[in-house]
């Protein structure tokens, strides 16, 4: 494992940290971040209106995905972290077949420690009077899979996608949120070439920074590097073309791209001045900076895959 690699892995801590902080202070509800990650410290309103729009768009994504397959379907979230999602999916009966997640087995051994010791998460996984397979850094159950391994190694994560009874013929959502472009280009480009190759119905959805070739963009870059962390993959987001041509120029034929500023103004009057009101919020200058400098892409396969042209972001 490369420096860049653990740096990489604390960025999870960051999102986590950034999260927490702004659940507590009321932006959205989530009962279960606190399992996993319970330090908080203060973030201004911006950071913690940039996380509400973050995920409320990708699991309003999500979840049209999910019900328009009937809840017949599989997801993969690449690079999951502390991600809850799975859980309140349960509480929402928007379940899929399969849920998988993936990280390295630093990430996955302290996520496995958290869903052990907290009966209200390892009581929700599924087990259809079959064994929960629990090990140092995975997790097996029925509907409910947690597996270590470094994204860049195609062949083994195909080998631990077979371990959870993967099904590639049925509809497969991937997921990832600030991960491709943590690795090197040729790395991300083999992975989505293999997703598009080897599974009949793919859709993707994909968050991460965007514009980074102007000053905001470049002082992101200098600000990670003094933490050790590098953005190997930055050379495909440029712009939102090149969000696109990442996509379109490795098997995938049906491709959407939005900067999360247009998403944030795309949501819902009331959410939005709800969402400036909760606390002191002075910079809205320094707000569409920062969401100016993110997109949101959701991506399908083939005329017979999930049609994303069929959910905008724009009814939300």
């Amino acid at each position: 494992m490369s420096f860049n690699d653990e740096a990489v892995q604390f960025t999870n801590d960051d999102a986590s940290c950034s999260k927490s902080f702004a659940i507590q202070r009321g932006y959205w509800n989530d009962p279960y971040i606190l399992y996993f990650y319970k330090q908080t410290e203060r973030k201004s309103p911006e950071i913690s209106i940039g996380y509400y729009a973050r995920v409320h768009s990708i699991r309003y994504l999500l979840k049209e995905f999910i019900k328009s397959v009937n809840r017949n379907c599989q997801i993969v979230s690449l690079g999951a972290g502390y991600d809850t999602t799975y859980w309140n999916l349960k509480d929402e009966n928007l379940s899929p077949r399969s849920y998988i997640e993936v990280d390295f087995p630093n990430v996955t051994m302290k996520k496995c420690r958290a869903i052990k010791e907290q009966c209200d998460l390892l009581g929700k996984l599924q087990s259809e009077d079959d064994d929960i397979q629990l090990s140092k850094t995975e997790i097996h159950a029925f509907d409910y899979h947690l597996i270590a391994v470094d994204l860049r190694e195609i062949k083994q994560l195909e080998q631990k996608l077979k371990a959870c009874f993967i099904d590639k013929n049925l509809p497969t959502l991937f997921i990832s949120e600030c991960v491709l472009v943590y690795m090197d280009v040729d790395c991300s480009e083999n992975l989505l070439k293999w997703i598009a190759k080897e599974f009949d119905k793919p859709a993707f959805i994909n968050y991460e920074q965007v514009n980074m070739n102007d000053r905001f963009g470049e002082l992101m870059i200098t600000n990670l590097r003094q933490r050790g962390t590098e953005l190997q993959g930055v050379r495909a987001c440029q712009n939102l073309q090149t969000q696109v041509d990442r996509f379109e120029q490795n098997g995938w034929n049906h491709v959407e791209c939005m900067k999360m500023i247009d998403v944030y103004r795309n949501l819902p009057q009331v959410d939005t001045q709800r969402l400036e009101k909760l606390e002191r919020f002075d910079e809205k200058g320094l707000l569409d900076q920062l969401l100016e400098h993110y997109c949101l892409t959701w991506v399908s396969k083939g005329s017979q895959a999930f049609d994303v042209s069929e959910i905008s972001i724009r009814n939300m």
